[in-house]
């Protein structure tokens, strides 16, 4: 009687373990997943921030530029164009970067208005969108080392069977331009 009952808990034993196993295994997986798309939500909060004070900035260029009308036209459409787009991190990646180079433009026609340079409404949302692109920066990186450990953890055995069997995706990374564009948008931006 004592053996049965001694194998009989060592069966229980031995076919509980790996359900634990495999429930640990995909609520951690759920958990990185949860924390990608909550930093995801941090990124797309500070890009709607940006998106609210690019036409206020295209607003004060537009009074003291009569002759650049096109270049406005095209920041305001690539403005629209990104704020409209609600796809993937790497598409929303494609449409950022069109905006910013968009905006690099329009720095450019900044710099040949000095009276346009030092308004002091055009300083006040220079500064404002200064601060909106650091804090866009910071959630990128915030999103991106969760992305890294989810991806991580899904590279990995045995936690890659598990995302197989559960069918949990990979996260795309949040890429805008490269490091050395990024300094010369600060320099565009005043910094």
């Amino acid at each position: 009687m004592n053996s049965i009952l001694l194998l009989l808990a060592v069966v229980v034993i031995v076919v509980m373990l790996p359900g634990i196993w495999v429930i640990s295994l995909y609520n951690l997986l759920v958990k990185l997943r949860n924390h990608c798309r909550e930093s995801w939500s941090n990124v797309d909060t500070e890009l709607k921030r940006r998106y609210d004070l690019i036409p206020n900035l295209v607003a004060i260029v537009k009074g003291y530029t009569k002759h650049e009308h096109d270049t406005l036209e095209k920041v305001i459409h690539a403005r629209n164009i990104a704020a409209a787009a609600h796809g993937s991190p790497a598409t929303q990646a494609k449409d950022e970067n069109t905006l910013i180079g968009l905006l690099r433009q329009l720095y450019a026609v900044v710099e040949r208005y000095p009276v346009l340079k030092a308004d002091q409404h055009y300083l006040q949302l220079q500064e404002e969108l200064v601060n909106t692109e650091d804090r866009i920066q910071a959630a990128r990186r915030f999103y991106n080392g969760n992305v890294r450990d989810l991806n991580t953890r899904l590279d990995v055995f045995p936690s890659n069977l598990v995302a197989r069997l559960f069918r949990i995706q990979r996260a795309d990374y949040f890429e805008i331009e490269a490091a050395d564009q990024r300094s010369a948008g600060r320099v565009a931006l005043g910094r």
